[in-house]
């Protein structure tokens, strides 16, 4: 069983940073690809950033390019999510997921991926 369990979110100013941490315990890390999506009042779930299982190649959503960093440590079974230049429109939830590499590309999270709870990203104008 894989349970991913989010960590440092919280309220910032627009054009400030913070670091999400994902830690996904009990695993191969280096076995699963790695997802960050986020939710916003009244908005359906979106995806935001996915990393492949070897930790060498990424993507983003249009709106977060230039700004938000997705990484993994294999090692230390962790994931991250560097978000700078933060905007008021990046104000959600954000939640981490983990999927084996096993079947289809690295950024399509499918239907098999193990979620976390969330933390909250709040960031004011």
């Amino acid at each position: 069983q894989v349970q991913p369990l989010e960590s440092g979110g919280g309220s910032v100013q627009a054009g400030g940073s913070l670091r999400l941490s994902c830690l996904a315990s009990g695993i191969t890390f280096g076995l699963y690809h790695g997802y960050w999506f986020r939710q916003a009042p009244g908005k359906e779930r979106e995806f935001v950033a996915a990393i492949k299982s070897s930790g060498d190649l990424t993507t983003y959503v249009e709106a977060v390019k230039g700004r938000f960093t997705i990484s993994k440590d294999n090692v230390e079974n962790t994931m991250f999510l560097q978000m700078d230049s933060l905007k008021p429109e990046d104000t959600a939830v954000y939640y981490c997921g983990v999927r084996l590499g096993n079947s289809g590309a690295y950024w399509y999270a499918g239907e098999s991926v193990s979620w976390g709870q969330g933390t909250q990203v709040t960031v004011s104008s």
